[in-house]
């Protein structure tokens, strides 16, 4: 069974806040902020100067909806339950129509007036036949290119006015075993929902699949899959190939292969179609503010008459792991070894990952089969952190980890995964499997038993808790996994109830006879990745599985439980100085006589959830060049060196049972703590965020663990664009500032734990505090917490006026790109071009409007680059504004491409950013981009995230809370003659910065290749 989403990405209800906050988010915004800096000032008034709409038509009238015949009511089972006693999720509707397809649908009012849509087909990459590799994949891009009520160049541009943001609410995929449709529609009424259903009905039903289309199409799926190459791509095919050797799954990736995918045409990609696009291989699930019932009535309505063309197709059969014919079972006690593999790649760091697989069955999804699903969970979990524990130790391993997955319903594996820290595997490998031995020959603790069943109830019950605020989205992606594992979905209060239920079952001696299970199998087989040639063959690798293991129990955590209550105060409590009203949604600020400064907001809307955010400090202004170094392995370490007389294995033993978190991140000009947690925790998470920074621990081990690992990962930046990409252009776009450099392996070398505290103790007692609480929380004995903690802690040094003044700098105009190489395959590429932009509140409003303008760009970049080009799968315009720095903020333009069409890329984005600057965009265009931007800002107020996010730092600089008045309207009301003159104050060539990353000996080209920008069946354009 599947249950709750574990994402925490629920956007919950703030019914009560928002009615009174209705006022500051009307169309009557207050007046913009003055001018203190003499430049030109792009005024935009709202109320009435949302851009005309095309031409008027009458309001779309939704038709009748009939009554649905095919749910399944009363005594009989609903198709996803046949053969399961697990209980019924009432909140479903399921239906199953005479045409063979099956349908769920659900009322969900999170968020408010959004409906999801599902429309799963049974047929993935294993469905293809050998000449077929990727028609999957091309057909899922091709549903979205033209049909029967989309014609070309229609569908973005209609899902868009619609209110559906293109990649975020209408997406694809398509796995081995399954392609998927995703739709989120938001503002919903019942013309919108009809529509929506019209459409999505025309692409499934009835999609356009003409040579024209395939043609078009064709090179984007192929710049897709040229994006997905290098070294990475290289060891995932050898490692599929070598797990699954023998089944269909080695030779079916789902991006296919340039010989399928450039021989594809038309008439076989509709033959691909009719065999598998079919309604009894189709399932449709729907969650959302809506009557279930007219839900149920329009998936009738739309594809009640459907039926397929031709004959069905047959599912082949996956097959089974197993072993070569006469391979003997090694005396290590591992199954039979087959396949193995070592692939030499210079610039990827070590990992060897060997499995033991068992034939994939379907499976009746009982209560006895999932308490054995869980009793396999807490098996994992005990061996993972007596993995963790060894590494932390000082083990020959980085990381390792144990996972049993079901994988593609072609196999039942055992993964077991780990970093070598050296050249020497053997002993890694050695060690790791010591862990493992000792689990599979002794039984667990009670105590380890204990500590992992406590984890998971918490999680467990804290989904029940926030189940009323579940997100529809999450709901109807969680169904679809089910059916596609074969599985049925539980409601929160079942899986808790199931845990609960079998914990005296949970024995020693049970949870041994589950780890045994995981490692037997029918074949191991394994992968071995290095960047050096000769260290290892498959005989060696052979031999050292065969070999036994002796167990080793010496990683085995134990130690007394460690209580709250026992740990020594921050110091003495402190005195609230003040407590008034913040003024907006019944958030409190009080402050304390140390000048700590706490915002609350307390409220119902996320049951079971309280985020807690401390600021504190100078963030990136903190570092210079020669400390740098630090600032990347403190966002690794600094946690895990400890706090008090706790290091990080009794930090974890003090967390058994509860909902902490622990998230360290440098922002523009402040370090943040953040958590996740709940009610019956938060005064525990605050005290371990003020101890770490009134009575922080030095350890050594985590600096030296986050070193071994930044040395390791280094080169792996330089095997494609995007790493380069990820590893350079903040260093570069600043001009060279020493802050933002990626540390390389001679910096890390002279890395010391010594100078890491030398660099980090000074800083965690820099700069003012900012604690903030929203949530479901007691507020009074919050705030009594916060005096006993926050309160409690000493005066706090000033921020040097030098280090406060810092702000990122912007690389000098260049006539030409600088360029980087990288060594990945010679047919890759990336370009970028950024803009200078701003920073800072007294701004903040127009930096909202450029989110609309760097829309229009990317809308229009997307069309030009992908659709008409078919250069870049997926090129990106996005802004960056920083509210708590002056400046530094810019408008940044990336794609990915072959090397050749990189003078296309810089061509077009000077092109559209010229046009932008010189004429208005249009009014629907307008209108495409503002539709989507206001109905997500819409679904994002409604949850604390969103709040705590826009009112963080209000303390320090209270314009932000003004700022909250037109927060709305600025994202999605503005003018195109406004939008003209936003370009044309930043889109700029004075103002830009290029940036080429080519591969290793080549030169940059100088002109695009002949043809370039036109797409050879442009004239069907349109795509996902």
């Amino acid at each position: 069974m599947t249950s709750f989403s574990r994402a925490s990405r629920v956007l919950a209800l703030v019914l009560a806040p928002l009615v009174a906050l209705q006022p500051l988010l009307a169309d009557e915004a207050a007046a913009p902020a003055q001018d203190k800096t003499n430049k030109r000032v792009v005024n935009v008034p709202h109320g009435t100067t949302q851009a005309p709409a095309p031409a008027a038509s009458p309001a779309p009238v939704a038709p009748p909806v009939p009554a649905p015949q095919a749910l399944q009511t009363g005594s009989t089972v609903p198709w996803l339950y046949r053969g399961s006693d697990i209980p019924v999720d009432d909140e479903w509707l399921f239906g199953e129509m005479k045409n063979g397809l099956r349908y769920a649908v659900r009322r969900n009012g999170v968020p408010p007036r959004q409906v999801s849509i599902r429309v799963r087909i049974d047929a993935g990459s294993l469905h293809e036949m050998d000449n077929e590799q990727g028609f999957a994949h091309l057909l899922e891009h091709l549903l979205f290119r033209e049909s029967k009520y989309l014609g070309k160049a229609e569908a973005i541009s209609a899902w868009q006015r619609l209110g559906a943001t293109f990649g975020n609410d209408t997406n694809a995929e398509t796995t081995p075993t399954h392609t998927a449709y995703k739709l989120d529609i938001p503002n919903i009424d019942d013309a919108k929902l009809a529509e929506s259903f019209k459409l999505l009905s025309g692409m499934i039903r009835e999609p356009v699949l003409s040579d024209g289309n395939v043609g078009a199409e064709r090179p984007i799926v192929l710049a897709e899959k040229r994006e997905r190459g290098g070294a990475a791509q290289r060891t995932g095919d050898l490692t599929r190939q070598t797990f699954f050797a023998g089944q269909r799954l080695a030779v079916r990736n789902p991006i296919g292969t340039d010989a399928t995918l450039n021989g594809a045409d038309g008439a076989a990609v509709q033959a691909f179609y009719d065999r598998w696009y079919r309604p009894e291989n189709t399932v449709i699930v729907v969650a959302g503010d809506a009557d279930p019932m007219v839900l149920a009535g329009l998936v009738e309505q739309w594809f009640g008459d459907w039926e397929g063309t031709g004959t069905p197709g047959v599912a082949p059969d996956f097959g089974d792991p197993v072993a070569p014919k006469g391979t003997p079972k090694p005396v290590g006690g591992l199954p039979p070894i087959g396949e193995l593999a070592v692939a030499v790649e210079p610039d990827l760091p070590r990992s060897l990952t060997y499995a033991i697989l068992r034939p994939w069955r379907p499976v009746q999804d009982t209560v006895v089969y999932n308490e054995g699903l869980m009793t396999d969970a807490v098996a994992q979990a005990i061996i993972n952190r007596r993995l963790e524990s060894r590494a932390r130790g000082g083990g020959s391993f980085l990381y390792a980890q144990v996972q049993q997955d079901d994988v593609s319903r072609s196999t039942d594996a055992t993964f077991v995964t780990f970093a070598p820290l050296s050249a020497d595997w053997k002993a890694a490998l050695a060690d790791v499997r010591s862990v493992i031995a000792d689990a599979i020959a002794n039984p667990p603790t009670r105590e380890e038993i204990d500590r992992e069943v406590a984890q998971f109830d918490v999680v467990f019950a804290n989904g029940v808790e926030q189940e009323s605020v579940q997100s529809g989205s999450d709901l109807a992606d969680n169904l679809v996994n089910a059916v596609d594992i074969r599985e049925t979905v539980a409601a929160p209060e079942v899986v808790l109830g199931v845990l609960r239920g079998m914990k005296p079952r949970l024995t020693p001696a049970a949870v041994l006879k589950r780890t045994r299970a995981l490692f037997e199998g029918t074949v191991t087989r394994g992968v071995y990745v290095t960047p050096a040639a000769g260290e290892a063959d498959v005989p060696a690798i052979r031999t050292a599985l065969a070999s036994k293991a002796a167990a080793d129990a010496s990683a085995r955590v134990g130690g007394a439980a460690i209580a709250f209550a026992d740990l020594p105060p921050v110091g003495a409590p402190g005195a609230i100085a003040a407590q008034t009203p913040l003024g907006v949604l019944e958030v409190d600020q009080v402050d304390f006589a140390n000048g700590v400064k706490a915002l609350l907001w307390s409220n119902d809307a996320e049951p079971g959830r309280v985020t807690v955010r401390v600021r504190f400090g100078a963030g990136w202004r903190a570092f210079d060049a020669g400390s740098a170094v630090y600032a990347d392995l403190g966002q690794q370490a600094l946690v895990g060196s400890g706090l008090g007389e706790l290091g990080q294995n009794e930090i974890d033993r003090l967390a058994s049972g509860r909902k902490l978190g622990f998230d360290f991140a440098i922002d523009d000009a402040v370090f943040t703590f953040t958590a996740q947690t709940r009610a019956e925790d938060v005064n525990d998470q605050l005290y371990l965020f003020a101890a770490k920074l009134g009575m922080p621990r030095w350890d050594k081990e985590p600096v030296l663990r986050a070193k071994a690992g930044a040395e390791l990962a280094y080169n792996t930046y330089a095997t494609s664009p995007g790493g380069v990409l990820n590893r350079d252009l903040e260093y570069l776009v600043t001009g060279g500032d020493g802050r933002f450099a990626t540390p390389d392996p001679a910096a890390l070398k002279t890395a010391t734990p010594e100078e890491f505290r030398k660099v980090w103790e000074p800083l965690l007692k820099q700069g003012p505090i900012e604690v903030l609480v929203f949530g479901e929380f007691d507020k009074t004995k919050v705030i009594e917490q916060l005096r006993r903690t926050f309160g409690a802690l000493g005066p706090r040094d000033p921020i040097p006026a030098d280090i406060a003044a810092r702000v990122p700098g912007f690389a000098p105009a260049a006539e030409k790109p600088t360029v980087v190489t990288h060594r990945g395959d010679a047919n890759q590429a990336a370009a970028v071009v950024a803009w200078r932009s701003g920073g800072g509140t007294e701004d903040l409003r127009e930096s909202r409007q450029l989110e609309i303008l760097t829309q229009l760009f990317n809308n229009r970049l997307m069309d030009a680059l992908r659709e008409r080009a078919g250069a870049s799968y997926a090129p990106q315009v996005f802004s960056s504004w920083p509210a708590d720095l002056a400046s530094g903020g810019r408008i940044t333009a990336v794609a990915q491409l072959e090397p050749a069409f990189v003078p296309t890329f810089f061509a077009e984005a000077d092109k559209i950013a010229a046009d932008l600057a010189a004429n208005p965009p249009t009014a629907d265009e307008l209108a495409r981009v503002t539709e989507p931007l206001a109905q997500l800002i819409r679904r994002a107020s409604t949850g604390n995230q969103f709040w705590l996010y826009n009112i963080e730092g209000a303390t320090r600089d209270p314009v932000r809370i003004g700022m909250l008045r037109s927060l709305l309207p600025d994202y999605s009301q503005t003018t195109p003659a406004a939008m003209q003159a936003l370009a044309a104050r930043y889109l700029v060539q004075d103002r830009t910065f290029r940036m080429a990353i080519i591969p290793e000996g080549q030169t940059l080209a100088e002109a695009a290749p002949a043809g370039a920008g036109a797409n050879p069946a442009q004239e069907a354009l349109v795509g996902r």
